[in-house]
């Protein structure tokens, strides 16, 4: 079995906001991914497709079948494996993932991971509730594990999802392959790396209660708290603090209550004075993701992704599924085929070198920042700006000003201008 560290990198935190919380009529999303320091997390879009009967799909260390057809996506991943942090589909559906420890043991075995879990459903479910049936459908058929580090010590955990789209969220929170689901269809909800379901169930495994009994973690006779019975009798020190970024964001959802917008949300990840935005020894928040998800299906959803790490120091540019929709080559990450270090067994005995061209320009003036207080100053300012422009243009969007012919390449052209800034 995969043993917890101190060390260990296991910190994120995921919110989603509904009327009336929200201050539009939208469901607003958000994740910080943190991860360990020098991973490099690339945005990566794939476009809708066609598949042939019986054929496979290689995920991040096991193969599954592939459907007929996949939805188009847009990514935010770990640059190394095949599943995704956070992502949102064509469709308005987003989602993000959390760590979580259980009494449920997390074995060392190759699985799915629970990135790979998140990318299967973005690319096969068009709403929040059928997503969550094409997961604990994966997770009964597959299970979860594998590790989920670069690294040759394996580091091994379950999952908890946050999904949303226009009309709604859901929370699933895993246990090996047990799973209990609770569904949201107003107000502000967050999770961190804990389980956080309590009686409130709204979906849950066929076989969750009479497992929970048979390990005497549940009597039978009083409230099904999932929370309660699944969670780890003696917390490690790294989810007690979990705990505390739980609240602190729950508290913060509930200041802003009715004034929730994507601006709103964007500080919300950035705040470091509550460990959400994270920046602690081995790890720190890598990327960022914030979604406006209309209630109106005749207006579009605009993801805002970071593609670099510290959100506090990052720009959120704009992404909207459309006409010219295409990767961005700045924030694609090199390839190494069949050499690369997951792929040669054993896995992760050599290190690659990452980092896609925003990642490397970002790492530079990240340093000038630091280094130099005046010049540091005039470059965030410059970050600021072009992100207020972006959400500038999507509030103008939203409020029905007309929309640029292709809406798809706003992402590709907010990238070029902060390459140009860190130039």
């Amino acid at each position: 079995m995969a043993s917890w560290s101190p060390d260990a990198p296991c910190s994120c935190d995921c919110f989603v906001a509904a009327p009336p919380a929200s201050a539009i009529p939208a469901v607003i999303f958000a994740k910080n991914s943190d991860r360990p320091r020098d991973e490099v997390q690339e945005v990566v879009f794939v476009p809708a497709g066609t598949h042939a009967p019986g054929s496979r799909l290689q995920c991040t260390y096991i193969e599954v079948e592939q459907v007929a057809k996949t939805h188009a996506v847009i990514l935010s991943r770990p640059s190394w494996l095949w599943g995704a942090e956070m992502g949102a589909n064509e469709h308005g559906f987003c989602i993000g993932n959390e760590a979580v420890w259980t009494k449920e043991p997390v074995g060392e075995e190759e699985a799915l991971l629970g990135m790979d879990l998140l990318r299967l459903a973005l690319e096969r479910s068009s709403s929040a509730q059928e997503a969550v049936h094409v997961i604990t459908g994966l997770l009964e058929r597959y299970g979860q594990g594998g590790s989920c580090r670069e690294d040759p010590t394996p580091f091994c955990y379950h999952n908890t999802f946050l999904l949303a789209d226009r009309t709604e969220a859901w929370v699933l929170e895993t246990a090996g392959r047990l799973w209990a689901a609770q569904r949201i269809q107003e107000g502000a909800r967050n999770i961190s790396n804990q389980l956080s379901i309590g009686t409130d169930i709204s979906a849950e495994h066929p076989a969750l209660r009479a497992h929970a009994q048979a390990q005497g973690w549940w009597d039978g006779r009083g409230p099904f708290d999932f929370a309660q019975v699944f969670s780890l009798t003696q917390q490690p020190v790294r989810m007690e603090a979990a705990k505390a970024r739980f609240r602190a964001g729950r508290e913060l959802l509930q200041q802003l209550q009715g004034g929730i917008t994507a601006e709103a949300m964007m500080g919300i990840l950035r705040d470091k004075q509550r460990g959400i935005c994270m920046d602690s020894g081995g790890f720190r928040t890598t990327a960022s993701m914030v979604s406006v998800l209309p209630r109106d299906p005749a207006q579009p959803c605009v993801h805002f992704l970071t593609a670099t790490p510290d959100p506090s120091r990052s720009v959120f540019k704009p992404f909207i599924f459309g006409a010219g929709a295409a990767q961005a080559p700045q924030v694609l990450s090199p390839t190494f085929g069949a050499q690369d270090p997951v792929r040669t067994t054993p896995r992760f005995q050599t290190r690659v070198d990452r980092r896609h061209a925003l990642y490397r320009g970002h790492q530079e003036a990240l340093g000038l920042m630091e280094r130099e207080q005046d010049l540091g100053q005039q470059l965030r300012q410059k970050q600021r700006d072009l992100e207020q422009e972006g959400l500038e243009a999507v509030r103008g969007l939203l409020a029905g000003a007309p929309a640029p012919q292709e809406l798809g390449g706003l992402f590709q052209a907010f990238v070029e201008r902060e390459s140009q800034v860190y130039a």
